[in-house]
This record gives C-alpha cells, sequence and structure tokens, in this order.
C-alpha cells in the first residue's frame, strides 16, 4: 500500500510542477504581449514584469475555456504610473486596457471634469441608438 500512496504523491507533484510551468510559459507570453502594446502605443512598461490578477472559465464559440488577466503598470510621459490590463485565451490577446493621454482644448465640453483621464462606465446606459453598448 505504501508503494501506491508514494506513486499518487509523486503523481500529483508532478501535475503541480506542470501546471507551475504552464502557467510561468503562459506568464512570459503575456510578458511579450505587453511590452508589444506598450511599443504600438507610445508607452513605457514600467519594471518590465506582469501579474496573473484573475484566472476564471469563460464560455468562447460555445466551449468553457480558461481566461488569464494580467496587471501592469505604465508610464505615459515617464512621471506618472498607471495601471494596465491584458485578458489572454489560450495564448491569444482577447483584451487589452491601457491608460489615455488627454487633450485639453479650451472650452471644450468633452474633457473630464475632475481633470481624470479615466471615463467611467456606467452598465446598463442606453447609447444614442437606444441600444446598450457592451464591451468585451
Amino acid at each position: 500500500m505504501s508503494k501506491l500512496s508514494d506513486l499518487m504523491l509523486l503523481l500529483a507533484l508532478l501535475g503541480v510542477i506542470g501546471l507551475w510551468l504552464k502557467l510561468s510559459r503562459a506568464r512570459e507570453l503575456a510578458m511579450v504581449e505587453a511590452r508589444r502594446q506598450c511599443e504600438r502605443h507610445g508607452l513605457q512598461l514600467l519594471d518590465e514584469t506582469v501579474g496573473l490578477r484573475t484566472l476564471r472559465l469563460r464560455r468562447l464559440d460555445g466551449r468553457r475555456v480558461w481566461e488569464r488577466s494580467y496587471s501592469f503598470e505604465v508610464s505615459i510621459d515617464g512621471n506618472d504610473r498607471e495601471p494596465g490590463r491584458l485578458w489572454v485565451v489560450e495564448g491569444r490577446l482577447t483584451g487589452l486596457s491601457l491608460p489615455t493621454i488627454e487633450t485639453r482644448i479650451p472650452g471644450d465640453a468633452a474633457t473630464t471634469r475632475n481633470g481624470s483621464n479615466v471615463i467611467p462606465l456606467r452598465p446598463g446606459l442606453n447609447d444614442e441608438s437606444g441600444s446598450n453598448r457592451r464591451l468585451h
């Protein structure tokens, strides 16, 4: 009986190591994608790292897949630190959230009131066409 329990323990340990290696590789790919997106949008990736924020089961094309969300920090002008986030499913980028650069035009009503470059989203509000706007 001892040999069977040792075998089960060894298999469990190998499973944990395999999962750790798979998640490490996924994190490396997310790091490459975060760096690529920062370069594309003219941002500086801070700390050269991403961190796994959430792992959830999601339905995509009628099947269930694991979606990983990674967070990181970027700088717009070198004097700030803003959050960024990306979502990955099966090694593909499925979502990206980066800070925006606000341009202020004197007298423009489109600029935010509190001086922030974040525009709050209010789910359930209708847009001009009368249909609900949905972000993915």
